[in-house]
């Protein structure tokens, strides 16, 4: 097996401050009482990254921060769950970014301040850094602007060195959903939700979209949250349940999702018990407030996967 790691994550870098409670934010100096708040690990490739490395994959991560608490937080966290982050650009004249997240039954409102979560380049990312990886995955990519002009060249650098690739777009701020055909068709697993599928594809049903998708990508592994998720690859669909939990938080499930798929496919794995492994640690996620705090471990996983 070659290099140090089984994935290399290029990504955004921010904690969550989350607020649960059965209120709105209303203007006017109107101060309303949440019932909880958590100070947790944010951005999706963050999560993800927790999510591989609880499962047992060898996980490096480069992104940008600043050289301030909530910089320390993130680099301090993922240390706590072996995560190299020994690449991890500092910035001490910038500021860390941070999501603000109110959290109401299974709905959430998220404000963002991006502080460097855009500022890493393709051109940070050295060839000897991926040459110790396996793989390279990208999430959050419509935050990551600067990384977004380079990344199919990146994609298609990467496939050079022997890796494979994924990526997991997130929600795009913008709603315009372009320039994905270069990028996709150097993508080897493309991880969308529903609402990302569908809105990328411009399509009104999820057979449609995951078709066309995995026209370009490789294998495409869509979210359908409470509904399970549905692979698609030229030749072949599969469709997965969710396994029912008692959900506390939605807060990263399609990154633990993303670190189940990856960790079969990593493996050798058929493609259906890889979907099977990733809906569960999408479930899993759930059972607590924040992204990374019932992350499931592989033996607790596999007791769901036949």
């Amino acid at each position: 097996m070659p290099g140090l790691f089984d994935i290399l994550v290029a990504g955004e870098i921010n904690p969550d401050l989350i607020f649960s409670g059965n209120v709105l934010p209303d203007f006017g100096q109107v101060e309303k009482l949440v019932t909880s708040y958590t100070l947790a690990v944010g951005s999706s490739s963050a999560i993800f990254a927790c999510g591989a490395a609880r499962l047992g994959l060898r996980v490096a991560f480069i992104g940008v921060c600043g050289q301030d608490v909530f910089g320390r937080f993130m680099l301090d966290e993922m240390q706590k769950r072996n995560i190299d982050v020994s690449n991890v650009i500092i910035r001490a004249d910038g500021q860390t970014g941070l999501s603000v997240i109110l959290n109401q039954d299974a709905d959430r409102a998220i404000l963002t301040h991006l502080g460097l979560m855009a500022e890493l380049r393709a051109s940070d990312i050295p060839d000897d850094l991926l040459r110790q990886a396996r793989h390279l995955h990208v999430a959050s990519y419509f935050l990551q602007t600067k990384l977004q002009p380079d990344l199919p060249t990146l994609f298609q650098h990467a496939h050079s060195l022997g890796l494979t690739t994924s990526l997991d777009t997130n929600y795009d701020p913008s709603e315009k959903w372009i320039g994905f055909d270069k990028l996709l068709s150097a993508t080897d697993i493309f991880l969308p939700n529903k609402t990302e599928a569908l809105s990328i594809t411009q399509s009104d049903d999820i057979e449609s979209a995951a078709k066309q998708l995995a026209n370009k990508s490789k294998i495409v592994a869509i979210k359908l949250g409470a509904d399970g998720a549905v692979l698609q690859t030229k030749d072949k669909r599969i469709y997965m349940p969710s396994i029912p939990v008692d959900i506390v938080d939605t807060i990263g499930a399609g990154d633990s999702f993303d670190a189940g798929f990856l960790y079969g496919y990593l493996n050798g794995w058929e493609l259906e018990k890889s979907l099977q492994l990733a809906a569960v640690c999408g479930a899993f996620s759930t059972q607590a407030s924040g992204g990374t705090a019932a992350q499931p471990e592989l033996d607790a996983a596999l007791a769901f996967v036949k």
